[in-house]
């Protein structure tokens, strides 16, 4: 596994002259005084000859476009205007972009306004312009145009990167301001991400720029520069080949239709999929059956690849769920933050660290007085009604029917109860624990929790609540009248049957930590009118299995070819699975990731046969 260490993230310090914004730790204009929008245009999209490659593209062909430096985004807004006048109907736009201070929502607004022609994808920008943490953020521009921010050094971003890129834009501040980022090591990073017929402009024409291009493999051409300045550099890898073409949308079956499976189907049918989602219950009938959900995280400081996939597939959840117009109504859920109250002297460090080292910035966690946090942003929901939205589209079909067996090979073949076989490209197995009743995947390493939530009738104080709130448990805002208490946590019941005595532990732990609330609930005459048991599946290491599924043969690095795990979630499941499922569609679909080479490490299913060869052998880290 990659051992990068990743760093809170600073916002850029900006002094605005007029409304130009100059960078004060670089002195540096953010773009041309003299006319930005043209600059971009000669220097970027001209210099890589974008408006003539974009009108050549086929039918479902992958466009890449890198850039050093996002800034304002200027560069790929006009990459992605200029795309949507010239590119063919069907084919798809991927902006890659690193900046290590990013700007803030509102200087960023007030930078973008300076370009009214720019407004439609400048809104979209604006709309999911992700959170200052470490790592890559994926966003939609438009529905065949996604951008992915990578925040942190460019060099150290660009090495956890591992898509081709077709075109580079080479910006950043000037070399004799930014000396840091125009080094040898990410030119060569540039290299390694290119292919046969890759190109790249920049405005500089520093001659050790230059020379560090070509002993990377670029083939340097100095041209005349835009407005005052002299030259410019364009490069290209000699021995052209056309941009990425990946097949035909794919055919999938994926198997389950909770959360995960939900989420894996939606974020596969929006890139052209064919998706039969097939599970012999229906729609979210298991663990993400509850009546109400909360959409959380667990917030640190220490940005390890299991604290970065909490953080990360936070702000991704919430981007997920506001582009889908999620919750609809308030008898759907609310998304207005969650409240987090201190159980204990340790947590409260904990969450205090986060917030004062700038690990969690203030748009993702603020306090709350001395006993509590919010997590902005997130809220409750109803799981079941969010898979059914998700599932409503034109490119998925829902077979309620049992999968028995899956089997590796091109096409991917599942055998049903009914003795039949279906082919697919790709097989997604959503299943949770239940898929260690397939044959030959009892290896995996699963857990079962039980957990029991008890719905509480509610009362003329409680139907005020607004906000969910978590403590050693959860209790969230009525629906349906009802107010959902819980969950117990326990590992060494799996009985299904509800009990008296769970619903008391959740009251209990309820009156422990919020009283007064317990007490606006009815007190020691709390009205429990229904409960439910789920089982949670999660991880040795609590992470989800997420990626392909290896064999587990002589050669257990080897992948199944076609089949794919999405699964072990835990209590989590509505805010990890957006993030997992798209990495399994751009995994299917062959396109640009949206997390960094650290966090695929961290949730291929393959970690757990790796380290048990490791220990087997001897192998210590």
């Amino acid at each position: 596994m990659t051992t990068t260490i990743f760093a809170p993230i600073l916002p850029a310090d900006l002094d605005w002259q007029g409304d130009i914004p100059v960078a004060r730790d670089y002195d540096d204009p953010y773009f041309s005084r003299q006319d930005g929008i043209a600059e971009s245009r000669y220097v970027f999209l001209n210099g890589n000859r974008l408006p003539e490659r974009f009108s050549t593209l086929s039918s479902g062909q992958l466009f890449v476009v890198g850039e050093t430096g996002f800034g304002t985004g200027l560069n790929c807004l006009l990459a992605a205007q200029c795309f949507l006048q010239t590119a063919p109907p069907q084919a798809h736009l991927h902006l890659v972009s690193v900046e290590k201070h990013p700007l803030t929502l509102k200087d960023m607004r007030t930078a973008l306004a300076h370009w009214p022609e720019l407004a439609s994808l400048a809104n979209a920008l604006l709309t999911e312009y992700p959170p200052a943490t470490p790592g890559q953020h994926r966003l939609k521009l438009h529905p065949r145009i996604s951008l992915t921010l990578l925040y942190g050094e460019a060099e150290q971003c660009w090495s956890l990167f591992q898509h081709p890129v077709d075109a580079w834009f080479l910006d950043g501040f000037a070399p004799a301001c930014n000396p840091d980022m125009w080094q040898p090591a990410l030119f060569a990073e540039m290299a390694r991400l290119s292919r046969p017929g890759t190109t790249l402009a920049t405005f500089t024409a520093a001659g050790f720029v230059r020379r560090g291009l070509q002993e990377s493999g670029f083939v340097m051409n100095k041209n005349k520069g835009f407005g005052h300045k002299r030259h410019m550099l364009t490069g290209e890898i000699p021995h052209g080949s056309p941009a990425s073409c990946p097949a035909d949308s794919p055919s999938v079956i994926v198997v389950g239709a909770g959360l995960a499976g939900a989420t894996t189907a939606r974020a596969l049918a929006e890139r052209g999929c064919k998706v039969t989602v097939m599970d012999p219950d229906g729609i979210a009938q298991h663990a993400s059956g509850n009546l109400a959900g909360v959409v959380y995280s667990t917030p640190s400081a220490h940005l390890t690849p299991q604290n970065r996939f909490y953080q990360q597939s936070y702000s991704h959840a919430l981007r997920w769920l506001a582009r889908q117009a999620f919750p609809r109504d308030k008898s759907d859920g609310q998304l207005n933050g969650v409240v987090q109250h201190y159980v204990d002297d340790k947590q409260q460090e904990k969450l205090t660290q986060a917030l004062e080292t700038g690990a969690w910035p203030s748009s993702l966690l603020i306090a709350q007085g001395e006993h509590a946090a919010e997590l902005v942003g997130g809220g409750y929901l109803r799981p079941a009604r969010w898979c059914q939205h998700l599932l409503d589209h034109d490119n998925i079909r829902i077979e309620k029917i049992s999968v028995t067996a899956v089997h590796e090979g091109q096409p991917a073949t599942v055998t049903l109860d009914n003795g039949q076989s279906r082919h697919a490209d790709a097989i997604v197995l959503c299943t949770a624990a239940n898929t260690t009743t397939l044959p030959g995947l009892q290896w995996l390493p699963l857990k079962l929790i039980r957990g029991q939530v008890s719905y509480c009738q509610a009362t003329e104080a409680s139907r005020l609540w607004q906000q969910a709130q978590c403590h050693g448990g959860y209790l969230t805002p009525a629906l349906d009248d009802l107010h959902c208490v819980g969950a117990t946590f326990d590992l060494h019941n799996d009985s299904p049957v509800t009990s008296e005595k769970d619903d008391q532990a959740n009251l209990a732990q309820l009156e422990r930590y919020l009283p007064r609330l317990w007490l606006e609930l009815g007190g020691q005459q709390i009205n429990i009118v229904d409960r439910r048991v789920a089982f949670r599946c999660q991880s040795l290491d609590f992470l989800p299995l997420c990626g392909p599924l290896p064999v587990a043969t002589e050669n257990p690095h080897r992948p199944a070819t076609g089949l794919y795990l999405n699964l072990a979630h835990g209590s989590r499941g509505i805010t990890g699975t957006p993030l997992c499922a798209d990495l399994i569609a751009d995994l299917i679909c062959k396109h640009p990731l949206p997390v960094d080479q650290q966090l695929v490490d961290a949730l291929a299913p393959e970690r757990f046969i790796v380290r048990k060869r490791k220990k087997q052998s001897g192998w210590t880290p």
